[in-house]
This record gives structure tokens, sequence and C-alpha cells, in this order.
């Protein structure tokens, strides 16, 4: 694979990573999920897993904010598996907003899978991991 194959693979996606954070923390509860493949699954730590749009709705439909919040995504690394797979680890800190400013609630891991769908990139699964 070439590196120009190399670095689109790689602005795609973190583009997808970055528009489910900044819909995540807008409460946009559509557009995190329209980010997925419709088989895709969730894992989180201490549930089953979540898997396909419908479940995945109903999930972040609940997880809407209800105070300002905000997911920081960094030190992110993509590996291109070819021009239409790929996977990424981040590492990620969610804060809240509350009467005395904000603070880190949690600290975590995501270990991404993306395929590009019809010229789209789409998380097929992402697995979060906390750190305590």
């Amino acid at each position: 694979m070439s590196e120009s194959t190399q670095a689109w693979v790689a602005a795609g996606v973190r583009a997808v990573i970055g528009a489910h954070t900044q819909a995540q923390d807008a409460g946009r509860t559509d557009d995190v999920v329209a980010l997925y493949t419709p088989d895709a699954v969730l894992e989180l730590p201490g549930t089953d897993p979540l898997q396909g749009h419908d479940a995945l709705r109903e999930a972040f439909k609940g997880w809407a904010p209800t105070q300002p919040q905000l997911h920081l995504v960094t030190n992110t690394v993509v590996t291109a598996l070819g021009p239409d797979e790929a996977t990424a680890a981040s590492d990620v800190a969610f804060l809240q907003r509350g009467e005395s400013g904000w603070a880190v609630q949690v600290l975590g891991h995501y270990d991404d899978t993306l395929r590009r769908v019809d010229g789209t990139w789409l998380l097929r699964r992402r697995k979060t991991t906390y750190q305590l």
C-alpha cells in the first residue's frame, strides 16, 4: 500500500472518530449511529455487547448529555489494513462540567475497527476499556 493511500486511510479514520466524539457530546444520537455499519458492535465493560443500529440508537439516546461534557480523544494510532479496512487505537478522557467546573470523570481506551462502505468510513466495532 502506498504512503499516500495510508495517509488517506488515516485521515478518513480520524475524521470518523472526531465526528463521533462531537456528535456524542452534543447529544446528536442519529448522527452518532450513522457513523456505524448496520451490523456494528459496541463493547463496553460490564455490559453485553450492543449490536446493530437499533441497539446503538437506544443506548446513545440514554447517554445523551444532561450537562456539558467532552470526550477528549488523543494518541490515535491508525493501522491501514487495506484501502477499505483499518484499525485505530485511541486514549480518551471524559470530562463533565458541574457546579465546581470541569472534572475528569473517566479515562479509557478505544480499540476501533473500521470499514469503508460506499466511499464512507464507518465504525464496524468499538471496544472501550476504562483505566482506573
